[in-house]
């Protein structure tokens, strides 16, 4: 069974390649689903698969690539069928 979480991430996480790091960790976990830079400085995610690949994206994006420095994370739930896992233009 599927699980699909939004995450949007507070703290130093835009110009520290965490869109790439994301999804190079979310592609070498199974998960499918989004990143993308907002405006307001946070990073946004969708991420998908079974809970347990959901769980271990969530715990990596806790600390992120070497330099970013997360904050906070907010999680909710969301829905949607992904293919495959993308790094889309800020928003």
């Amino acid at each position: 069974m599927k699980t699909t979480k939004q995450l949007k991430i507070f703290g130093r996480v835009q110009g520290v390649y965490f869109r790439e790091s994301m999804c190079r960790e979310a592609q070498h976990l199974g998960v499918t689903g989004w990143v993308r830079n907002n405006r307001d400085g946070t990073v946004e995610a969708v991420v998908q698969g079974t809970a347990t690949e959901v769980a271990a994206i969530i715990k990596w994006a806790w600390g992120g690539p070497e330099l970013a420095q997360v904050e906070n994370i907010e999680i909710s739930e969301a829905s949607s069928e992904y293919a495959d896992f993308a790094r889309q233009d800020t928003v």
